[in-house]
C-alpha cells in the first residue's frame, strides 16, 4: 500500500491528546473514520476506563475495535480498516497483537536521538519471531531527518526498521528534507526487503557482538543480524560503538547460509556487486553508529582443498567419529 491515511484514536475515555475517545463507541467511530477516507487507525490506551467499567484487560480492550472494524468490513464490503495497536508493550502485545490487529507498538515512544533508536533496537531483538505476513512489530514512526542525528544515524535507523520490518510511516516534513536524507528513505533495496512479498518474517540477531549473547544492552544493542528473504539472505551489521570498527562474521553463523557454498555480495547502500564471500566477511571501517547491510546470494561450492575443513569447529567430525578443527 502506497499510501496511507491516518486516524489517530483512543480505547479509552478519552484520546492521548485529551479528545474524546472511542470506548464504547467502537463501531460509530469506525465508520466515522472510513467515511472520512481513511483507511489506517492507530488506537492508543490513554484514559483507561475502571476495572468495574470495563472488566477487561488490554487484549479484550483492543479486541472491542477489533469486532467494529470486522463488522463494518462486512457491512459495507469495503477493505478493513489497517489496526494500529499502541499500548506501548505495557502487556505483551506481540503475543496476542496478531490475532486482534496488523501492527503493534513494542516500546514507548521514540526521540530523534541514537539513544532512543538503539533502545528500541535493542528491545526488539527478543521478540523477532512476531512479525510475519499477519502482523509486525512497530517500532513507531522513522525519526530520519529529524533532530541531530548524523548520516550515518539516519541510515543505520532506517536499515533497521526496514529489515525488521516495522511499518515505515515517516515523520519528517519531505518539504524540507535535504536530497541525502531523500535518498535513505528511498532506497528501493532496502524498501524491497521489508515488502518482500515472498517472505514475511524479518531480520534476528545471530550474534550480538561486543555483549554476551541474550544480554539486553539499550545502548549496546545486537550487531549481527540476518534473515531469508526471496532474493537470498539478508544480513545487517550494525557498529553500535562511538568509533569505527571492523566487524567480521563466519557466513554459517547465520542459520540461512550453507556450508560448504560461496556466496556472492551485494552492498544494498553501494548498490555494488562486492565479489563472493567464502566461509567468512569482514566488513572494514564502519562508522560509529554506521550500518552495513548486504544481500548474500548463492554461487555455488566453495573452491575444493579448503582448510580447516569446518568453517565452525565445534562438534566438527570426520565420517570414523574422529573431531577434526575449524577456524
Amino acid at each position: 500500500m502506497p499510501w496511507a491515511f491516518k486516524r489517530g484514536s483512543d480505547s479509552g475515555w478519552f484520546t492521548c491528546a485529551g479528545y474524546a475517545g472511542s470506548f464504547e463507541h467502537e463501531l460509530v467511530d469506525a465508520t466515522t473514520f472510513q467515511n472520512w477516507g481513511f483507511d489506517y487507525l492507530k488506537y492508543d490506551n490513554c484514559y483507561i476506563p475502571f476495572d468495574d467499567v470495563i472488566r477487561q484487560g488490554t487484549y479484550g480492550k483492543y479486541q472491542r475495535m477489533a469486532d467494529a472494524i470486522a463488522e463494518l468490513a462486512e457491512t459495507s464490503r469495503a477493505p478493513p480498516l489497517i489496526y494500529s495497536l499502541c499500548e506501548w508493550g505495557w502487556s505483551q502485545v506481540w503475543i496476542w497483537g496478531p490475532q486482534v490487529g496488523n501492527s503493534w507498538r513494542i516500546d514507548g515512544d521514540i526521540e530523534a536521538n541514537w539513544d532512543s533508536i538503539a533502545s528500541i533496537i535493542n528491545f526488539a531483538s527478543f521478540i523477532t519471531q512476531s512479525t510475519n505476513f499477519y502482523g509486525r512489530n512497530d517500532m513507531d514512526i522513522l525519526e530520519v531527518g529529524n533532530g541531530n542525528l548524523t548520516y550515518e544515524e539516519n541510515k543505520s535507523h532506517f536499515t533497521a526498521w526496514a529489515l525488521l520490518k516495522s511499518p515505515l510511516l515517516i515523520g519528517t516534513n519531505l518539504s524540507a528534507t535535504p536530497p541525502e536524507i531523500i535518498e535513505v528513505l528511498s532506497n528501493t533495496e532496502i524498501l524491497a526487503i521489508n515488502q518482500d512479498p515472498v517472505v514475511g518474517t524479518n531480520i534476528s540477531p545471530f550474534r550480538w557482538g561486543i555483549n554476551a549473547d541474550w544480554t539486553s544492552n539499550s545502548s549496546y544493542p545486537a550487531q549481527y543480524w540476518s534473515g531469508p528473504s526471496q532474493n537470498g539472505t539478508v544480513v545487517m551489521l550494525l557498529n553500535t560503538l562511538d568509533e569505527p570498527a571492523n566487524m567480521f562474521f563466519n557466513l554459517t553463523e547465520s542459520p540461512w547460509i550453507r556450508a560448504g557454498r560461496q556466496y556472492a555480495v551485494r552492498d544494498l547502500w553501494t548498490h555494488t556487486d562486492n565479489g563472493t564471500a567464502i566461509r567468512n566477511f569482514t566488513a572494514v571501517d564502519v562508522p560509529a553508529h554506521g550500518v552495513v547491510a548486504l544481500l548474500l546470494q548463492d554461487a555455488g561450492n566453495e573452491p575444493a582443498g579448503i582448510y580447516p575443513l569446518c568453517a565452525v569447529w565445534y562438534e566438527c567430525s570426520s565420517e570414523n567419529g574422529t573431531e577434526v578443527d575449524g577456524n
